[in-house]
């Protein structure tokens, strides 16, 4: 009897350990906020990777120096802009589609700016209205994005300034030291220059997308998304500062 009685709370007690193991499966795949990659995806140095591609893509070494905190914090803000502005179907929201992406001046790289506009009328189950919420959206999200961005990157091309100035009055300075600074001031700087590129064919895409939402399906919420693209526009042609392109081995990066 004592052996029925245990074989029949195993038996109950076997759904819910099946319950437990699905929901722990479904919350592995899951991932967190709409856009936002996994949690545990994540790690401090996750956009380090976009100072190798810049440097990589004109010819140069990337620094071993590791990430300060402001320089980590222009990498993790400026992926957001590089990341191609997209409508995001359900199961990617779900999954994910974190993923490194070239840099502007990799030959092969060709800018579509029908991309975005395309998938954003293409996708389906979607009506007009909310197609220009999410339109509306991308834009805000991207001006929401804008100062605390090049908030950053001022305060890093201010540091890189002193870094730079550092160099001829550091004592014993190696060569491999002075590689690694100038390094990563260009790294900075490729960092900003493609995101103000990345800004430019954002506001591009989003254009041409309103123009054909206003042709296929007119609507009164045209002007509000005509309105933000503008503001993006005026915001992104006068930048608090500017990368200028790299000049292969020699430092100073910036100008404010």
């Amino acid at each position: 009897m004592p052996e029925i009685a245990t074989w029949t709370a195993d038996r109950r007690s076997f759904p819910a350990l099946i319950l437990l193991l699905a929901c722990a499966a479904l919350g592995g795949c899951s991932g967190g906020d709409f856009g936002r990659t996994r949690a545990d995806f994540r790690n401090d140095d996750m956009h380090r990777w976009l100072g190798v591609e810049a440097t990589g893509s004109v010819g140069a070494k990337a620094s071993q120096f590791q990430l300060t905190e402001s320089e980590r914090q222009l990498r993790d803000l400026a992926y957001p802009f590089i990341e191609p502005p997209h409508s995001r179907p359900a199961w990617k929201s779900v999954f994910g589609d974190y993923q490194p992406l070239p840099s502007p001046w990799r030959q092969r790289v060709v800018f579509d700016r029908t991309a975005y506009g395309r998938n954003l009328i293409d996708e389906p189950h979607r009506s007009h209205a909310s197609r220009y919420s999410l339109l509306i959206d991308d834009v805000r999200d991207d001006i929401t994005r804008f100062e605390p961005f090049f908030a950053t990157a001022a305060r890093v091309f201010e540091l890189d300034s002193k870094r730079n100035a550092s160099l001829n009055m550091v004592s014993e300075l190696s060569p491999r030291e002075r590689d690694d600074a100038m390094a990563r001031m260009r790294e900075n700087s490729l960092i900003v220059q493609w995101v103000q590129q990345c800004l430019e064919r954002r506001i591009s895409s989003y254009r041409w997308a309103l123009e054909r939402l206003v042709i296929q399906a007119p609507d009164g919420m045209a002007a509000d998304a005509d309105r933000l693209i503008g503001e993006l526009a005026r915001l992104a042609a006068n930048p608090p500062v500017v990368a200028e392109p790299p000049v292969i081995g020699r430092a100073v990066v910036s100008k404010g």
